[in-house]
């Protein structure tokens, strides 16, 4: 199956949070994804607390990976 989106970031939380508001700044959809907070939600335990993974549409990836590069 493949995908409309496309993997751009993972990383600590906090940086994770300044790049979706910065890509939502100009336009650009960002999806983050928290495996740690789901897990929690979900009465689980998680070794990857943190870790964010951000997507976006493959048709703004470039754009996006500017933003990331910026702020990395």
């Amino acid at each position: 199956m493949e995908s409309d989106f496309k993997k751009i970031f993972t990383g600590d939380s906090l940086v994770a949070n300044r790049i979706v508001s910065k890509l939502h700044e100009i336009g650009i959809e960002a999806i983050a994804k928290d495996e740690a907070k789901s897990a929690q939600l979900a009465g689980f335990a998680s070794s990857m607390l943190g870790q964010v993974d951000i997507f976006v549409n493959v048709d703004e990836e470039e754009r996006a990976t500017i933003v990331v590069d910026s702020i990395t």
